[in-house]
């Protein structure tokens, strides 16, 4: 019901503009004026990039588009350099969600020896937030001058991207407690003495499949506990839809194997500035404003090219 009135507020408020805009060619009509060629100019390149935004939005019709997202970045092989891209992948995620109104919560963090960071999960929540961030998993491929090199040679560092909707119970999918292998050990962030003296942090382990969720950032063990489960079961139905994906790949015949993992988008430093996503080919010279959080245009190719795939394969 929230979504739904808060897609009626926005036609609303698009009509409303698009109202304005009436109302300014009208007086235009009547007598010139160059502030008010000004204004309707203005107006018309907001409504068009609104009704733009909009437009992507309908788009987001997928089963868990709309649900809050759980992100998993991992460092890849390169030590410290990949540990510290990883760093900076987490600070643009977290920049993008502060631009559009998200909220970030880390769930999980393993920290580098030396800087950055082996791995962290962190949750973002807001309306159409899994919707969005799917277009992000994957490799992320960085090239720069490593400011941990000595002699400043140039580096080329991964880090690779999960991306899952939280979701608090699926009904289709049936966790037995015998299946489940539970550790308790004590948590390696920041949190004063109490995080430091108690084992507080969770990691689950489901037998059947192998896979290992964990949480630690909660302020007691019940509640990393609860925390965990939520990221269990949305492995579990990621892993389904996966399994439903090939499945329907083989009936069509389809020759290309579907690769979560493969790498999406290249950040290049040095010898110049790029940033291109190898899906869609966008890109962009603006480095600085990519790690800044400025990356809805990449989403919003990607949702482009989705949805038209999608339209060939039903045609």
């Amino acid at each position: 019901m929230k979504t739904c009135e808060h897609k009626l507020e926005k036609i609303k408020s698009l009509q409303n503009e698009i109202d304005n805009a009436d109302a300014i060619i009208e007086l235009i009509d009547e007598g010139e004026d160059e502030a008010l060629f000004e204004e309707l100019n203005n107006l018309i390149e907001k409504l068009g990039s609104e009704i733009e935004s909009a437009r992507l939005e309908t788009l987001l019709s997928g089963k868990y588009d709309s649900y809050n997202a759980i992100l998993t970045l991992h460092a890849g092989a390169g030590g410290t350099e990949a540990q510290d891209w990883t760093d900076m992948l987490f600070r643009m995620y977290s920049m993008y969600a502060e631009k559009n109104g998200f909220k970030v919560k880390v769930l999980d963090v393993l920290d580098g020896e030396e800087a950055g960071l082996k791995s962290i999960s962190f949750l973002i929540s807001g309306e159409n937030a899994y919707g969005y961030l799917k277009a992000e998993k994957g490799v992320h491929r960085l090239v720069r001058i490593s400011p941990f090199d000595a002699n400043s040679r140039r580096h080329t560092s991964f880090a690779s991207l999960e991306v899952m909707p939280e979701i608090e119970e699926a009904p289709d999918i049936n966790i037995r407690p015998e299946d489940l292998k539970i550790d308790t050990y004590r948590s390696s962030g920041a949190g004063g003495q109490h995080v430091n003296k108690t084992e507080s942090a969770i990691r689950i382990t489901h037998i059947p499949t192998g896979i290992v969720v964990a949480c630690q950032t909660e302020r007691s063990q019940i509640q990393n506990r609860e925390t965990a489960m939520k990221m269990l079961y949305s492995k579990l139905v990621e892993k389904q839809e996966l399994e439903e994906m090939e499945k329907l790949a083989s009936i069509r015949g389809d020759v290309k194997k579907i690769e979560w993992g493969s790498q999406i988008r290249s950040y290049v430093f040095c010898p110049y500035t790029l940033v291109k996503d190898h899906r869609t080919g966008y890109e962009t010279s603006d480095v600085e404003g990519v790690m800044n959080g400025d990356i809805q245009g990449f989403i919003n190719e990607y949702l482009k090219r989705t949805s038209v795939k999608q339209g060939e394969g039903n045609v």
